[in-house]
């Protein structure tokens, strides 16, 4: 996203609390002219001092009062405005935030598996923080420093608008120096960016994984991949600061440098009485005040472009394409008997690698259809697609007549069933995590749902039993109990289709017996797809697919694949092979 673009978003996202911003707005003008004000009030109780009657303090003393009176009020304004830029600053990063997290949960699979996970994590939080630092210092300083700079060439042409003209004609020096390091700084700080979500995507994938770490003795070489990454952040953080860091004081010496003219060209005009000792004090006060808010807005901009190319990331992740919505006038889906037809359906995650073409099937209600192949042949594919979790680039798939992208996703995933070999627990108590797909399920339900799953034993075990609380993970829990949580979760809901990738994969032997039993008491009546490579669990099915590169190259039942001696039967003798 362009740089224009980014700011045009983050102008419509600061517009909707424009009102406090014109009240924020009004209260820095205010401000401002109190602050330029002071000066000429200085000049004249130096003007009463220096006079060739004497210092006169009755004179000088409403001149004090209002300097003070000038100074308490600016005081006030300025926390005001402080009060209000801090609200308007974090309630613009929230709703950045807010609108990275629901375009987080439409966008597609395609997209979340193509990135990595501590990238979009490192773009919702660390670039909006660095957001948020960025806009801070833009809106408490960008808009007052402009209009002390307007503000002081007023005063300095009331005062005497020849030195006024000198001022001015130096200034370009400032600018000049400013535009110079601040064009070189924002690549910097966008590299910066993008490495520092690099870094929080490995240490994220260097926790989440640190069992496989430490199984494989890979710590050596994670550490040298963190000290690359670590070591290449150092770099352009270091040129991104560096560059940064010379603005404040180039400018500084610019400003330095038009504040001696001033004093130089002031003296002279003093000396020939152009202007009094006071009105000098005033200028000399203006000039300086006019020079700073250069070098604010100098640093401002440094952190502005900073802010900017965090902005870039966050809003690119905002604006990327959703999934596809679903229709505006969905079909309904009741009383679902499980008939499923796919029919010519063309699918593959990237253009350059084609995997499922001219794919056909047909499923009666009630069928039990196992689907078996070789890694990587299309199989829990297929059930991505049955999900709605991807869409066919060509070709159709029907339940009960209805086309599944007529139907809402809502509709069709209460319909179905899954138990994967990767398990979803949440964080919460074991009654949670069974009763999620069914809220409303009372104890006795999921206690019933436990027992059928063969949870119920170890549960019991627990210390708080059914309301021992878990992590996002699964905590403390095997492998094998964190799925036949999953399994009494599906043993709960009953739904009209199951889908079964691998369920019984990390449980032993006596108690996946005992599972396959229920199981099938369960899927009597209910359309059912199993995905498995155990071909000895899928004996029962009615149906058994062998796929292979994306296509059914065999179908049938278990005796009859046997019998003709092909692809499945050399799949199912290679795992009895001695």
């Amino acid at each position: 996203m362009s740089n224009k673009e980014t700011v045009k978003k983050l102008l419509n996202y600061i517009g909707r609390y424009r009102l406090i911003m014109g009240l924020a707005m009004l209260f820095s003008l205010i401000s401002v002219g109190l602050t330029l004000y002071v000066p000429i009030l200085v000049g004249r109780t130096i003007d009463q001092m220096a006079s060739d009657r004497g210092i006169q303090m009755a004179n000088i003393y409403p001149y004090l009062m209002r300097i003070g009176i000038a100074v308490l009020i600016t005081a006030a304004l300025q926390w005001i405005m402080n009060m209000i830029y801090n609200r308007i600053t974090y309630s613009v990063t929230r709703d950045i935030r807010n609108d990275a997290m629901e375009k987080i949960q439409i966008l597609p699979f395609g997209y979340l598996d193509a990135h990595l996970h501590g990238k979009i994590v490192n773009t919702v939080i660390a670039d909006v923080d660095q957001l948020a630092d960025g806009l801070l210092m833009g809106v408490t300083q960008l808009f007052a420093g402009v209009a002390t700079i307007l503000g002081t060439i007023l005063f300095m042409f009331s005062l005497h608008p020849t030195i006024a003209l000198i001022v001015i004609v130096l200034t370009p020096l400032s600018l000049f120096v400013s535009k110079f390091i601040a064009g070189r700084t924002y690549r910097l700080f966008l590299q910066q960016s993008k490495t520092r979500g690099e870094q929080t995507a490995l240490i994220q994938e260097a926790l989440n994984n640190q069992k496989v770490v430490k199984a494989f003795s890979y710590e050596d070489q994670m550490l040298e991949k963190f000290e690359e990454v670590n070591e290449r952040l150092t770099e352009c953080s270091l040129k991104a600061t560096f560059f940064s860091s010379l603005t404040n004081p180039c400018t500084r010496f610019v400003n330095s440098v038009v504040y001696a003219f001033v004093g130089l060209a002031g003296a002279f005009f003093a000396i020939r009485g152009g202007i009094t000792v006071g009105g000098l004090t005033s200028f000399l006060s203006y000039a300086n005040q006019y020079t700073k808010p250069f070098n604010d807005i100098s640093s401002v901009i440094t952190e502005i472009q900073n802010a900017i190319a965090c902005a870039s990331r966050v809003f690119s992740l905002i604006e990327e394409e959703p999934q596809v919505p679903d229709a505006e006038q969905p079909e309904e889906l009741k009383n679902v008997a499980g008939n499923v037809d796919i029919s010519s359906v063309y699918f593959s995650y990237t253009e350059e690698k084609k995997l499922i073409e001219n794919f056909n099937l047909h499923v009666e209600p009630g069928q039990k259809v196992a689907i078996v192949g070789p890694t990587g042949c299309g199989k829990t594919t297929m059930i991505n697609l049955l999900m709605r979790f991807y869409d066919p680039k060509q070709g159709t798939i029907r339940l009960d007549g209805h086309d599944i992208s007529e139907i809402r996703r809502r509709d069709l995933r209460q319909n179905v069933g899954m138990v994967l070999q990767e398990t979803w627990l949440k964080k919460g108590t074991i009654r949670d995590n069974i009763a999620m797909g069914k809220p409303e399920a009372t104890d006795e339900e999921i206690i019933q749902a436990a027992k059928e799953a063969h949870a119920h034993s170890f549960i019991r075990r627990l210390p708080k039993g059914y309301d021992t609380m878990i992590g996002e993970d699964g905590g403390s829990l095997s492998q094998g109990q964190k799925q036949l949580i999953c399994i009494a979760r599906l043993m709960l809901r009953k739904p009209p289709i199951l889908i079964l990738d691998e369920a019984t994969s990390s449980i032993d032997t006596r108690t996946e017996l005992k599972i396959q039993s229920a199981f099938d008491r369960l899927m009597k009546g209910k359309t059912s797809f199993i995905v498995a490579h155990r071909l000895s669990t899928i004996k029962s099915a009615d149906v058994i697919l062998v796929m292979r590169d994306g296509h059914i190259v065999e179908q049938g039942n278990h005796e009859t694949l046997l019998a003709e001696n092909g692809f499945y039967a050399n799949l199912y003798n290679s795992q009895f092979a001695m």
